[in-house]
């Protein structure tokens, strides 16, 4: 994805997905023993919970220092 100056804005440009983030999580608690297929465990409403603020958090307080960028910038 190309970017122009002017189009960058802080939180809307991270490459960041909390579906793909809450499956991980899933994943990982599946693998720690966690009984994820029990629909009354809610663990799924736990983990999109979690990767929607992961992502929230990431998105706001990022800071991404260019060293260089492939057209002129004035």
């Amino acid at each position: 994805m190309v970017m122009v100056p002017g189009q960058l804005q802080r939180g809307n440009n991270m490459a960041l997905n909390a579906d793909l983030l809450e499956k991980l999580i899933v994943d990982n608690l599946y693998d720690a023993g966690f009984d994820t297929e029990n629909t009354h465990s809610q663990v799924t409403e736990l983990a999109d919970a979690i990767a929607k603020a992961i992502v929230k958090h990431i998105q706001s307080n990022a800071v991404v220092i260019v060293d260089a960028v492939p057209y002129p910038v004035r």
